[in-house]
């Protein structure tokens, strides 16, 4: 029976992580910072991080002010995990929500959404009067 061992260590970075960004004292980390996403390999070496701003125009300086503090919270990291490695932080801008609003939209566009059955296209929703 495989373990999800894994997946219970990407969820406790995740928790871990959310809970030490606020701490950063590097100043272009600022604004309503997510953690969406923790992805690590297999042996624990790397950590993909998958961050989400609520600010876009910040983004980038972000991503660059969270990679410059990686090294204090790779350390504060290891202090609050068992791990025999501490895996090495690799941040990412995560563009999943941003695709997910795309994909809605598309979805409610009846030029793009055509009907499953061209029988029924004559049929007219209680929604459009």
């Amino acid at each position: 029976m495989p373990s999800n061992r894994i997946g219970r260590i990407n969820e406790e970075i995740q928790r871990e992580l959310s809970a030490l960004i606020p701490n950063v004292k590097d100043p272009r980390v600022t604004g309503m910072i997510s953690i969406t996403a923790v992805e690590t390999t297999p042996d624990l070496r790397y950590a993909k991080v998958f961050v989400s701003m609520l600010d876009k125009s910040s983004a980038a300086s972000v991503v660059k002010g969270l990679k410059s503090a990686s090294g204090w919270l790779r350390r504060e990291l290891g202090h609050a995990l068992n791990l025999r490695y501490t895996p090495e932080l690799l941040f990412e801008e995560d563009h999943s929500i941003d695709h997910g609003a795309h994909i809605l939209e598309l979805l409610r566009n009846p030029e793009v959404v055509k009907p499953a059955n061209p029988a029924n296209a004559h049929i007219v929703l209680d929604e459009e009067e």
